[in-house]
């Protein structure tokens, strides 16, 4: 099990894609848990996603989806589970949005925020849930071995 859950090739697109995936969604991970870029932190933001209706329980796997899976994602380590876990966050994500439409609220001129940017890394992280980490990742090294 744990071999497929490793298993990758030296596709340098894996790596892109995790990179990238990792370096968007860090921030919005440690605005839940720490509090950075304007965030309200872990206790602040678990009181409000509680208060709106989330199990306790589902509000700590979304930080660890949100926060610790992007630090996997840069070293290639438990690719398919960090990337899966932040597929799920962003699938989730897309609900509240999608009362906005599409479009990110570029001019400002809306209410809120559209879901295209969730749904764009629902897609990035189905590509790497289906290939894997790929080049440069210690899912492959460890994988070889």
């Amino acid at each position: 099990m744990i071999q497929k859950i490793l298993k990758t090739d030296s596709d340098i697109t894996s790596l892109i894609l995790r990179i990238t995936l990792a370096v968007v969604m860090f921030p919005h991970g440690a605005q839940k848990v720490l509090g950075w870029y304007g965030g309200y932190g872990f206790s602040g933001t678990y009181a409000y996603l509680t208060g709106a209706g989330f199990p306790g329980f589902l509000v700590i796997l979304l930080f660890i989806a949100e926060f610790l899976g992007p630090i996997g994602l840069l070293s290639g380590l438990l690719t398919r589970v960090a990337a899966a876990g932040i597929a799920v966050a962003m699938t989730v994500a897309i609900l509240p949005h999608a009362e906005h439409g599409f479009f990110m609220n570029w001019a400002g001129s809306q209410k809120g925020e559209g879901f295209e940017f969730h749904l764009l890394m629902v897609a990035i992280s189905l590509a790497l849930v289906i290939k894997g980490g790929g080049k440069l990742s210690l899912d492959g090294a460890i994988s070889k071995k």
